[in-house]
């Protein structure tokens, strides 16, 4: 009867152990896997790897940017500096004569980290401090060039008053007249003949990227500590 027993003991024992085993390992039991977003409106600083300018570039083409200072949030690096940044020019205009500005729009649409690891986002230009003669006119990033109205009417001005002094050396005040008036004529028309500014971005021009959406990220393929953290370890 003792060994009966002692075997039953054994046994519910066993089955205890088996039971316990199985319900740490269960994914309820499991550790949560910690969560990493790069939320949306997170503003990113990248410098271009190639120029872009509306003469020489078509709709279409690629965009390649670097990443110039590490992206943080709650502690942990989201977007290293020295990611790739890939995109495309989804629409470009070249300045007219008569009126018409030069405009550049571009999306970027990958990060590429150091070790490889892929990530897909939505993102535009927010902002465009290195590029001279430029304004960004709204949220989708449209770099456009500023106007040329004083500019063109300076080299009319300009041309007007080389006429006066022409006329005026050849045939006095009235000359001084007519050669105003076919000067001022002559520099409407090169103004009017020449197109306005272009948009010329150089490889290494720094803009301001905006990512527009929440972007999850694997946080086993990203840096897991800050640069100042790692250094005070």
């Amino acid at each position: 009867m003792r060994i009966v027993l002692i075997l039953f003991l054994a046994g519910t024992l066993a089955s205890a152990q088996t039971n316990a085993a199985n319900s740490s390992s269960s994914p309820a039991a499991s550790q949560p896997v910690e969560q990493l977003v790069i939320p949306a409106g997170t503003k990113v600083p990248v410098a271009l790897k190639h120029a872009i300018s509306t003469r020489g570039t078509r709709e279409g083409d690629a965009v390649y940017a670097e990443t110039t200072f590490p992206v943080v949030g709650n502690g942990r690096v989201l977007i290293p500096a020295g990611t790739y940044v890939q995109g495309r020019i989804s629409h470009i205009k070249q300045a007219g004569r008569i009126k018409g500005r030069a405009e550049v729009l571009m999306h970027f649409t990958t990060l590429i980290y150091p070790s490889g690891y892929t990530v897909l986002l939505p993102a535009a230009v927010e902002n465009a401090p290195g590029v001279d003669k430029t304004q960004v006119k709204d949220k989708e990033g449209t770099i456009r060039a500023d106007g040329q109205k004083g500019e063109k009417i300076a080299t009319a001005a300009s041309t007007a008053a080389t006429g006066t002094v022409i006329g005026a050396a050849s045939a006095g005040g009235k000359g001084a007249l007519i050669g105003a008036g076919i000067g001022g004529a002559v520099g409407t028309a090169i103004g009017m003949l020449s197109r306005g500014n272009d948009v010329k971005l150089e490889a290494g021009t720094t803009i301001e990227m905006v990512i527009q959406r929440d972007v999850p990220v694997d946080p086993d393929k990203v840096p897991a500590v800050t640069r100042t953290s790692a250094s005070s370890q």
